[in-house]
């Protein structure tokens, strides 16, 4: 896999049916290695391990309706309250991120009103803090750390 703009992390992998397989510390279980799933795994690691956040608060790949339609939300870090602290939305490295990128981010917020978005295909990284005031997002270096928020 191609190494991604993030810290190195000591991943598990399986081999099965000559299919590799990483281990997602959240889900509990060995996952398809997918480009996307490559990026994922690095971020849930970075927001645990560089950020601070409990793994109890983070949530992955569940299912959200927007406008009718079902869709998947990447990784979602709740707040101690119940609330939703963060959405990040994960792209396979290939994929330039761009206003449609964002665009479906912001369209996931519309229904689930995080403070925090962050946008990631492993090699770029974009992070906003949403000012519901305005209905905009503001760009930021970088999400604040856990004890931070």
């Amino acid at each position: 896999m191609q190494e991604l703009n993030f810290p190195k992390f000591p991943f598990r992998f399986k081999n099965s049916e000559n299919k590799i397989s990483i281990f997602d510390c959240i889900r509990k279980k060995f996952v398809i290695l997918q480009p996307e799933e490559w990026v994922r795994q690095h971020c849930i690691l970075y927001l645990m391990e560089e950020k601070g956040y409990p793994k109890s608060l983070i949530n992955i790949e569940k299912e959200l309706i927007v406008n009718d339609l079902k869709k998947r939300y990447d990784i979602v870090v709740f707040n101690t309250n119940g609330g939703i602290h963060l959405i990040v939305e994960c792209k396979a490295p290939s994929i330039t991120i761009n206003q449609q990128t964002f665009d479906q981010i912001a369209q996931y917020n519309r229904v689930l009103n995080a403070t925090y978005l962050m946008v990631t295909n492993g090699l770029n990284h974009y992070y906003c803090q949403m000012d519901f005031e305005t209905e905009r997002y503001d760009f930021l270096k970088d999400i604040p750390n856990y004890n931070e928020k």
